[in-house]
């Protein structure tokens, strides 16, 4: 079965009294006993710079996938085989700009070209901090988007897409070209966007107690990140909130309610609406950092995936 029709079908699992599904309560404490434990931090800290783009990685049989080196990092293309479709889903993973290119953006990979009607996806393994701190992941996203360009695709018919830091990074790009004249894409999708890494909004403790994944530590990389060096926060290359985002592209931003980085998105969808860009905010009640990776297994991330759907639908014309 299709991933579309998977996400798609079936019934919904009604919802406990915390007003989270069965599987998403699950996860969620899952999440959480590692966090208490400190074994998510250790398991982050062991294994984050380690890049999963150079292992066998077996796509059904509709799909080829090239993997591709230039001088800093190393980028995959999929491709739909036989789709005629022009467009591209440029792909920037998550991680804090500290966590490597991992497995999972395979298949988000494979979903983004699946929603997209067969769309190309070009994941990028972008270089990390603390050895690469600002600006190597921007000017690796800057050299995958400009590789884009000389390789046929136009810019109207790039969609940028990111969880988390990836989230951020794209919008931190799109600040970049804006500053140089330069045209930008045709949307972006940011999920659980990294975008203040001053830790500003009011997210970050109204939240603190109940965010399963960055919460009740002061300790997380949310606080203490390596990426910036010695760079003004404030820099929009950097917290993409400062920016200014007239002439931006349409955006769909989705967060959980019970994330620290909630005030991330609200602050930037309030600001880029209030300065004409088109903006879809859209807050998962109980849900925690980037849910959508539960991709099929949860109803609330079927339901992220099918208002991805709908928002490529909306930017693609085919």
């Amino acid at each position: 079965m299709a991933l579309l029709d998977k996400l798609t079908s079936g019934s919904s699992t009604p919802p406990d009294t915390s007003g989270m599904s069965k599987q998403a309560k699950l996860v969620c404490e899952l999440v959480a006993d590692f966090n208490s434990n400190n074994l998510l931090t250790q398991i982050r800290n062991n294994n984050r710079s380690k890049s999963d783009i150079d292992k066998t990685y077996k796509y059904p049989d509709h799909f080829t996938s090239e993997l591709i080196e230039t001088k800093n990092f190393k980028m995959e293309l999929l491709k739909w085989k036989n789709s005629h479709n022009p467009y591209v889903v440029l792909q920037f993973h998550g991680g804090g700009y500290v966590g490597a290119f991992k497995t999972q953006y395979r298949m988000f990979a494979g979903l983004y070209s699946e929603l997209g009607k067969g769309a190309s996806v070009l994941s990028i393994d972008y270089r990390v901090a603390p050895e690469n701190p600002y600006p190597a992941a921007l000017n690796d996203a800057l050299y995958a988007y400009d590789w884009l360009l000389n390789h046929g695709y136009s810019e109207n018919h790039i969609i940028l897409a990111g969880d988390s830091a990836g989230g951020g990074l794209a919008m931190a790009l799109c600040h970049y070209l804006t500053d140089r004249d330069r045209i930008l894409p045709a949307g972006i999708v940011a999920m659980s966007p990294w975008t203040d890494l001053t830790a500003s909004g009011s997210s970050y403790t109204e939240n603190f107690e109940i965010d399963p994944l960055f919460g009740n530590t002061n300790e997380s990389l949310i606080y203490n990140s390596v990426y910036p060096g010695n760079h003004d926060l404030t820099d929009p290359y950097i917290s993409p909130l400062f920016g200014d985002f007239t002439g931006f592209p349409p955006m769909l931003i989705q967060v959980g309610s019970n994330e620290m980085l909630l005030s991330d998105s609200v602050l930037v969808a309030e600001k880029a609406k209030s300065q004409g860009v088109k903006v879809r905010l859209s807050i998962y009640e109980n849900m925690f950092h980037v849910f959508q990776m539960g991709m099929t297994l949860m109803p609330e991330s079927k339901k992220a995936w099918v208002e991805v759907s709908k928002f490529l639908e909306q930017m693609m014309v085919l």
